[in-house]
């Protein structure tokens, strides 16, 4: 076994193809030479070494050996060392019959790029057969009239090997009859003959038996035997002749069976039995001997077998004529078979990537296709196409070779596969075709960021929820594929009212479920967003924000605040009612407020328990007391007034308030001012202090009423001083309320403060002013602000028993440009400060000596 040559085609046999994906071409044959029937494994060559490639290069271009379709592999590419090695039985004889050369043909493909190289592998004879007669008894009738020198054709051994292994020399077993000889016909094929040197004797010797032996050249040598028997007759000196020494037919394949395919016509000079002329089959193949049969009588020869071009394309018969007493004559058949179109073009899938990425260029490789077709010439020519409209082509490639290439941009959200229909159909007539499906998925790529399914969510939970409370979820969709499409959801960094929104909500990162950290307050917080984020988990990660609005209803979870009459420590709150109150007119005022909102902050009056019941009301919205008639002598002086302030929610929330008045004109006529302390708590000491002012006060009553009295004698008796209207201190509405008159107490978004004249018993508004926006918290109390007088003077008098007693039907009269003012002056500190001015000395008095406990002092003040 040697490597006999390697070479180089010429520039004719480059073929120079340019596809999408590089440069493909055909390179130069490579011929090598090995025995037949060597043993699988044995090395033919080295392909890397005559190829000059690197095992490496060898093994990444996945070198291999292609045949045509349906044939064996009869060699092979060993990576690992770069050998092409046997990998199949190879008999020569089988692929190549009696021809004096035997070549196999494969093809060396490279991937990447694409690259071919025929592979020319010649087959050698060893001596593997032996000579073998078409017989195993040769019979020969030779009369005895034959002269000396007379030769008779005696069928020559055949052998399978050729060239030295072929038959070289017959010997004749010794007899004193007969030599052997072999001759040659003009056609160059050999046959023996039997010489007679010795004239025969029937009556001597009747039968005679020889033994031939038929030796090849081969080593170790071979021999095949057969028995020659010579029946001596009396003479017959014509032999059987021919009509064509050559017999020639063609023969299309698939012919059916009994099909005649040439009559071959041989005549004998001789009459009787001496010129009836049989038939028979000489030297033939095995494979000639499944294929056809001979009529011994007729000489037709018909198909027996099933002929196929694809097989084989030419035949030879040696045909042998004898007559009534052996005498024989040959003639040469060659039988040539015609193609047809009988076999479809079989579309074979070489190479694969698969899946393919949806973001490959377009003009991408993604397959290799081999379309082979048995048949030859016009026959063997495929055109191959795709059925249907894919992102996919097919260039031709390099022989029978095409690759496969994308088109356009892949979308796997669009199609996540493809079943590619390829079709190759040949040019015979009819044409034959052949379909082959190739499945191409297509691999995910994050291409796409998740999407919700709304553009902003929204949400309304009730305050005072519980922790963990669901506030709904958010969803969005990702459509690419596993990982890629996995959604996680999380909320961005934020703050609300100074804290980190993750201290208020939480998201469940794969559901979007969105929960409350906290309990919310509707009175401290109306509203917030937050955003939250969703990603996938792709490489690189993406994502997409979206906004959720959170909004907290109202539950009435505040109970009425009532401001005034403020209920604090232990003090008591009172009101002086004039004798003269006439039914209807306005002698107090209840101010609440509700820290809810809506209906929960919708409050409303009533009187639950008063001294005297048919004296009283209150209007069931503003918290105005009135008298419901004119007030009479047998009423009680004291009259306390529980009031009841309910709110509109569900359920509602109510508080009351204490309210004590006194029908008097003057604080003179009060006999005890200790009873208006409502609370049993309160300290002896008050007692005391308030006793004490009592008598001082009569003291100096006196003195003041004398005074009054000189200086409303030169004026005209004065006027009712009491009509109707109480001014309530605004000290008592927190800056985010307002009181409106008929209305009730209400933030002042839904209302507006009104200022009423002094004098008016139908409360006209002087003017109004719109309050900002503000909450009050739930858990503040509402304070009140200083009142004007308490900014210019100051804080003089800061009891907070002086602060809770209130008489607001009394009027202080102060000199020069004072006039009267309502009693909300008196109230305050500021008013002892000019009582102290104007009526020196016994306010003064008051305020040195008497300041921490100073009711009786601003009695003083009034007229």
């Amino acid at each position: 076994m040697n490597i006999k040559r390697m070479e180089y085609c010429g520039m004719g046999n480059f073929v120079f193809l340019f596809l999408v994906s590089g440069l493909h071409s055909i390179h130069g044959d490579l011929s090598y030479s090995v025995q037949e029937e060597m043993k699988r494994g044995s090395v033919i060559g080295n392909i890397a070494k005559d190829l000059g490639l690197t095992l490496d290069i060898l093994s990444s271009r996945k070198a291999r050996i292609e045949s045509e379709e349906n044939e064996r592999r009869y060699c092979d590419v060993n990576l690992r060392s770069g050998e092409l090695i046997v990998s199949e039985r190879i008999d020569r004889e089988e692929q190549c019959g009696l021809k004096p050369s035997c070549v196999l043909k494969f093809e060396l493909l490279l991937e990447s790029p694409l690259e071919l190289h025929r592979v020319s592998l010649q087959i050698q004879d060893i001596n593997d057969n032996a000579p073998s007669f078409p017989t195993d008894k040769i019979k020969l009738e030779i009369r005895e009239s034959a002269v000396k020198g007379a030769r008779f054709r005696v069928n020559a051994a055949h052998d399978e090997d050729i060239g030295q292994n072929d038959v070289q020399s017959y010997s004749l077993q010794r007899n004193e009859y007969f030599v052997f000889n072999v001759q040659s016909t003009s056609a160059g094929t050999k046959y023996g003959e039997l010489v007679l040197q010795k004239e025969l004797d029937r009556e001597e010797q009747k039968e005679i038996k020889l033994s031939l032996l038929a030796l090849d050249g081969g080593s170790p040598q071979r021999s095949g035997t057969v028995v020659i028997h010579v029946t001596v007759l009396d003479a017959n000196d014509n032999a059987p002749v021919f009509s064509q020494a050559v017999y020639v037919a063609s023969l299309p394949e698939n012919s059916p069976l009994k099909t005649r395919v040439v009559t071959v016509s041989a005549a004998d000079a001789d009459e009787g039995v001496n010129g009836e002329v049989t038939y028979e089959l000489g030297r033939i193949s095995d494979r000639s001997r499944k294929l056809f049969s001979l009529d011994a009588q007729t000489g037709e020869i018909f198909v027996a077998g099933e002929i196929d071009f694809e097989e084989g394309t030419k035949y030879e018969i040696i045909v042998q004529a004898k007559d009534g007493f052996g005498i024989s004559s040959d003639s040469q058949v060659l039988i040539s078979i015609t193609d047809v179109n009988d076999n479809a073009p079989v579309i074979s899938l070489k190479s694969a990537t698969n899946p393919v990425p949806e973001n490959v260029s377009p003009g991408t490789e993604v397959g290799l296709i081999n379309v082979q077709d048995r048949d030859s010439e016009k026959n063997r020519k495929v055109r191959c196409i795709l059925q249907q409209h894919v992102p996919f082509k097919l260039i031709p490639s390099i022989k029978n070779y095409y690759s496969l290439v994308t088109t356009e941009k892949l979308d796997r959200e669009l199609v996540s596969e493809y079943n590619i229909t390829i079709s190759a159909t040949d040019e015979g007539s009819p044409p034959l075709s052949s379909v082959k499906v190739v499945h191409i998925s297509i691999a995910d790529v994050n291409d796409n960021p998740p999407v919700f399914e709304e553009q902003s969510y929204s949400s309304y939970v009730p305050e005072n929820n519980k922790q963990g409370h669901s506030l709904g979820f958010v969803k969005a969709h990702d459509p690419d594929w596993r990982q890629n499409g996995t959604v996680i959801y999380s909320l961005l960094p934020g703050e609300v009212n100074g804290a980190p929104v993750s201290s208020y909500l939480t998201v469940n990162r794969e559901t979007g479920v969105i929960q409350s950290v906290r309990p919310f307050d509707y009175e401290q917080l109306r509203s917030f967003k937050v955003y939250v984020m969703a990603r996938d988990n792709g490489s690189p990660p993406l994502s997409s924000n979206v906004t959720v609005s959170v909004f907290i209803t109202d539950v009435n979870d505040n109970t009425p605040q009532i401001l005034y009459p403020a209920p604090e420590g232990n003090s008591f709150i009172t009101e002086l009612v004039p004798k003269a109150a006439q039914g209807g007119s306005l002698v107090s005022k209840v101010i609440a407020v509700d820290g809810d909102s809506g209906q929960n902050a919708w409050l409303s009056y009533q009187i639950i328990k008063s001294t005297d019941p048919g004296l009283f009301k209150i209007d069931l919205h503003s918290g105005e007391i009135r008298t419901q008639r004119d007030i009479s002598d047998s009423d009680n002086m004291k009259q306390n007034i529980v009031v009841s302030v309910k709110d509109n929610g569900q359920p509602s929330l109510s508080a009351t308030c204490s309210m004590f008045l006194l029908i008097s004109d003057n604080l003179a006529e009060v006999p005890e001012l200790k009873d208006m302390a409502y609370e049993e708590s309160s300290s002896k000491i008050t007692s005391y202090l308030i006793i004490a002012l009592v008598s001082v006060s009569t003291f100096f009553l006196t003195f003041i009423i004398i005074i009054l009295g000189l200086r409303f004698c030169r004026r005209r008796k004065p006027r009712l001083l009491f009509d109707g209207a109480v001014a309530i201190p605004s000290s008592y509405l927190p800056p985010n309320y307002a009181d409106v008159d008929g209305t009730g107490t209400l933030r002042s978004t839904y209302n507006y403060d009104a200022y009423l004249t002094t004098g008016s018993r139908t409360s006209d508004f002087k003017f109004l002013t719109s309050y900002n926006d503000n909450t009050l918290p739930a858990d503040q109390t509402l304070r009140k602000n200083p009142t004007d007088f308490e900014e210019v003077f100051g804080d003089i008098d800061s009891s907070p028993e002086v602060k809770n007693i209130h008489i607001n039907t009394l009027y202080c009269h102060v000199k020069h440009s004072v006039g009267f003012l309502p009693y909300s002056l008196c109230f305050s500190p500021s008013c002892n400060f000019l009582c102290a001015k104007h009526f020196n000395p016994v306010p003064l008095f008051c305020l040195l000596f008497f300041r921490p406990r100073n009711l009786l002092c601003r009695g003083f003040c009034v007229i």
